[in-house]
């Protein structure tokens, strides 16, 4: 789904894409990109990790309110899909979503640090690379992924070995912070 909303017009509802026989036999990627290629994407996604409660993107938005549109559908999409393969209704997201402009180049590695220790803190896992629904293995694994999602490459000035090490180098103090912020907002 974060790969599908990306451009501005996709090419059919998603469950109807998901369920073309053209993307069974040549691949959802490689379809839809053919489907595709002349649309403008209206956002990027930079960096990503969906955890069991709710998402946490890192967007780079290509036209006015493309973060909007893209996260609405995502999150919409999502919620008929899951209502409608566990018969039920209602909403699955409490509140809103919150959106924050980073307009400071350095704070962008921290916060891509940050979504990646999503599933650590929460002791989900170990290790980042452990998590599977998470853009970390893209960063620290570029050559090994065969469709990647994220395009940062133009925003950071990331090696693998030294993210992996920039990332590992503060998981314990994310999981102390974590509880920090367990025990003062509870």
């Amino acid at each position: 789904m974060l790969y599908f909303f990306q451009v501005e017009e996709p090419p059919t509802k998603f469950s109807e894409f998901l369920a073309l026989e053209k993307v069974q036999k040549d691949g959802f990627m490689n379809y839809f990109n053919s489907l595709t290629r002349d649309q403008e994407k209206i956002v990027e996604i930079v960096a990503y990790c969906l955890m069991p409660t709710h998402p946490h993107l890192l967007l780079r938005q290509l036209k006015t309110a493309g973060i909007s549109k893209f996260v609405g559908n995502v999150l919409n999409g999502y919620s008929r899909y899951f209502n409608l393969k566990h018969k039920r209704k209602g909403p699955l997201w409490e509140g809103k979503f919150q959106n924050k402009l980073v307009d400071n180049d350095d704070l962008l590695s921290h916060i891509v640090r940050y979504i990646h220790l999503n599933p650590v803190n929460s002791h989900l896992v170990e290790k980042p690379e452990d998590w599977g629904y998470s853009s970390h293995r893209e960063f620290i694994l570029p050559d090994k992924i065969k469709f990647p999602m994220c395009q940062y490459d133009t925003l950071l000035d990331i090696k693998p070995v030294q993210f992996e090490k920039f990332v590992n180098d503060r998981i314990s103090y994310q999981r102390d912070l974590q509880k920090i912020k367990n025990f003062i907002t509870d």
